[in-house]
């Protein structure tokens, strides 16, 4: 391909130069002087790229201006192609033998820059409430140098801190840790503050029952896991305090949330729900009920009494506490209504008789079940003496 063909080509792949190139008519001295320094080095490169001969054949023509030099000593070799690299190599060889050689590059700056300083890492997250009434929480902080601490912990409000995991990990991989548990489709973990976190893992311990010892590492390390400011709240605390208007239904919903499966049950222990079952059973011992109301009224009063046994003062706290922690988890997933519902559900527990909560009545019933149909069941059988 002729010089005047390639230069009608680059014309066409630089449209933003093809009215500096196309009146040169393929003229080498007044397409360098139609054209300014960058746009001389974009059509050298494209020639060398594209027709390395032509591109060659430029060069050398423009070798005899100085402008034409400084175009040709602006190319990059490494931009070229294998062709495009010998063919201006060529050239260079040329002007060396004539004792001309590219500029020397200019000095390298050298900038001092500190020490990369590690940002510091800090998150927390938790999972739901379970059924048994335990969840997991992780709380992720940096440690000396570049590493951080995981730690892994099962909590509960009945058992307190029922497992303690410590382990170390850098910053990078701690990071990836954190952005997985968070990201993961369908995740069930919820992220808070740290602070939060420590304040909710204090109060579990202050509750540790005397009969359960803490996990071995938890006591290595608990002061790094309960130490928090002053002001700071337990995510419960802070749903009551984001949530200030509190639902109408006293429970209603939370109490359907227990019913579907969704919330709950949190038994009592075995001993405590063996002595509720026996309770349902002694009250309905009678098989010779007169009526239908009677009948009713009495399996009503039973169920009463176990759930009065059951939610003795100190169980009933924790189960407002499970009910506003899980207020933080439903708030935090956009569900508002269901959230002030568990509010109100805990309140009602704290301040009247757990027998008269919807929510301790669906609890009671849900973990209970099978004793209160077999109960049922009875009654259907009953003799019924009419009047």
């Amino acid at each position: 391909m002729s010089l005047a063909e390639a230069l009608e080509g680059a014309a066409s792949a630089l449209p933003q130069l093809g009215d500096s190139i196309r009146p040169a008519n393929g003229d080498p001295s007044r397409v360098l002087a139609a054209l300014g320094p960058a746009d001389r080095v974009a059509v050298l490169t494209w020639l060398l790229s594209h027709e390395p001969d032509a591109g060659a054949e430029l060069a050398s023509a423009w070798c005899d201006e100085e402008s034409g030099l400084q175009a040709l000593f602006g190319v990059e070799e490494a931009a070229l192609a294998k062709a495009g690299r010998k063919a201006l190599r060529r050239v260079l060889h040329g002007l060396r033998a004539r004792g001309i050689a590219p500029p020397p590059p200019p000095p390298r700056r050298v900038v001092a820059t500190l020490p990369r300083v590690e940002e510091a890492i800090e998150a927390a997250f938790f999972s739901p409430i379970d059924p048994s009434g335990a969840r997991v929480a992780y709380l992720v902080e940096s440690a000396a140098g570049a590493g951080t601490h995981i730690f892994e912990m099962v909590l509960d409000e009945e058992r307190g801190v029922v497992e303690f995991s410590a382990y170390t990990a850098t910053r990078g991989e701690a990071r990836r840790f954190v952005r997985t548990a968070l990201s993961r489709q369908g995740s069930p973990t919820i992220e808070v503050a740290a602070d939060s976190l420590r304040a909710l893992v204090a109060r579990i311990a202050a509750g540790q029952p005397s009969d359960r010892a803490f996990p071995r590492a938890f006591a290595e390390w608990r002061s790094r896991v309960t130490s928090h400011a002053a002001d700071a709240r337990t995510p419960g605390e802070l749903a009551r305090e984001g949530l200030r208007e509190l639902s109408h239904d006293t429970g209603k919903r939370a109490a359907e949330l227990v019913v579907s499966g969704e919330l709950g049950p949190w038994p009592a222990p075995p001993p405590v729900l063996r002595k509720a079952a026996e309770a349902l059973q002694e009250a309905m011992k009678s098989r010779l009920i007169v009526s239908g109301a009677q009948r009713r009224d009495r399996t009503e009063a039973a169920l009463k009494e176990a759930i009065a046994l059951i939610f003795d003062p100190a169980r009933t706290e924790r189960t407002a506490a499970r009910l506003e922690e899980t207020a933080y988890i439903l708030w935090k997933r956009g569900k508002e209504d269901d959230a002030r519902s568990c509010l109100a559900a805990a309140r009602g527990l704290r301040e009247s008789s757990a027998a008269d909560q919807p929510v301790a009545r669906a609890l009671v019933e849900t973990t209970l079940g099978p004793v209160l149909e077999k109960l049922r069941e009875e009654e259907q059988s009953s003799l019924i003496v009419k009047p």
